[in-house]
């Protein structure tokens, strides 16, 4: 699902996330070929996502000439394997948006994971609402900021989706972080990335800035 609000409806969302499996057996080589494969299969769908009329974010005057985002090249040193900690005790709190509506958020658990080297924390949220909603209540929203918002990507940030794994690790695939609709509709509401998820380090993965080019 792409985590976002319209202001008088909620559209039809996506529910084209891939977990991710190591099977026992498979050399390096082969996992790194899943997880390419997957990237590639997550850029198709959501190109064809925003090509159709009926799922697309674009404004009819972009659309019809719409043939591809701008994504970074897949990379999977950018796919992480995180420890889960669970913070059943957080109470919900409201999540400021890009309009004056909150999102009514829980923190679902912490992402601990190392990238380039170094340690990072990544809070994952749960919204009240959606999780009540068949097919996603094992729903986990990941907002987060990096070095090049601003630059290759948008100023506010990127998403990704999740589901909540059965264990106590998930895979974090920043190859499939993806902007928020309101960056190409003004007509949608779409929550602010925390502080606190904001990374000190460029993320170059997913899809670049609107309009921004290579």
């Amino acid at each position: 699902m792409r985590y976002l609000f319209i202001l008088l409806l909620l559209l039809p969302s996506c529910k084209g996330d891939r977990k991710y499996h190591d099977e026992v057996g498979q050399t390096i080589e082969m996992v790194e070929d899943d997880a390419l494969s997957s990237i590639l299969e997550f850029q198709k769908k959501l190109n064809a996502e925003f090509k159709n009329p009926e799922t697309s974010p674009l404004p009819d005057r972009y659309r019809k000439d719409f043939e591809s985002l701008d994504f970074f090249t897949p990379d999977t040193n950018y796919v992480v394997r995180a420890k889960l900690v669970r913070t059943p005790e957080a109470l919900p709190f409201d999540m400021p948006t890009t309009t004056e509506r909150v999102s009514k958020e829980r923190v679902y658990g912490l992402a601990h994971f190392v990238l380039k080297g170094r340690p990072y924390q990544l809070e994952m949220y749960q919204n009240e609402e959606l999780i009540r909603q068949e097919g996603y209540e094992d729903y986990l929203f990941l907002p987060f900021a990096d070095a090049t918002n601003g630059e290759q990507t948008y100023a506010g940030g990127r998403y990704i989706d999740l589901r909540i794994p059965k264990g106590d690790s998930i895979i974090i695939d920043f190859n499939k972080a993806y902007n928020p609709y309101c960056v190409y509709n003004k007509k949608y509401s779409c929550p602010i990335v925390p502080s606190v998820n904001a990374l000190d380090i460029p993320i170059l993965a997913g899809v670049k800035d609107f309009g921004k080019g290579k």
